[in-house]
């Protein structure tokens, strides 16, 4: 098997003009289909992150002081730490369900395109 010749058609297909209006609706309906779980997790994620942060600040006594400080520190931490781990099961499931709405006019697109 010639690995160089099938990098190089590879690159030459992603390269290729796509001027058929199949493939871009192809592309779209796919970024359709996975963007609001990726647009979720990114969010989600970023505030998880923030609300460990915040907790973290708050038991190293950062912010605030006193033992009732520290302790709601690692509540909510802990807090962060779990929405942080629940993140990419969220993910996985509102990326498959973004499939399955999309799925059978991905198909029918892709098996024109291929037909043809």
């Amino acid at each position: 098997m010639n690995t160089d010749k099938i990098y190089a058609q590879t690159l030459a297909v992603e390269y290729a003009p796509k001027d058929t209006s199949k493939i871009i609706a192809l592309r779209k309906l796919d970024r359709k289909a996975k963007m609001p779980a990726t647009v979720f997790t990114y969010t989600f994620g970023i505030i998880a992150s923030l609300v460990t942060g915040l907790g973290m600040c708050l038991a190293m006594k950062v912010i605030g002081s006193g033992v009732a400080s520290m302790v709601f520190g690692i509540i909510i931490g802990i807090i962060g730490f779990i929405a942080m781990g629940v993140n990419y099961p969220i993910y996985k499931r509102l990326l498959e369900n973004g499939k399955k709405k999309y799925a059978f006019e991905i198909v029918e697109l892709a098996k024109e395109i291929s037909e043809s």
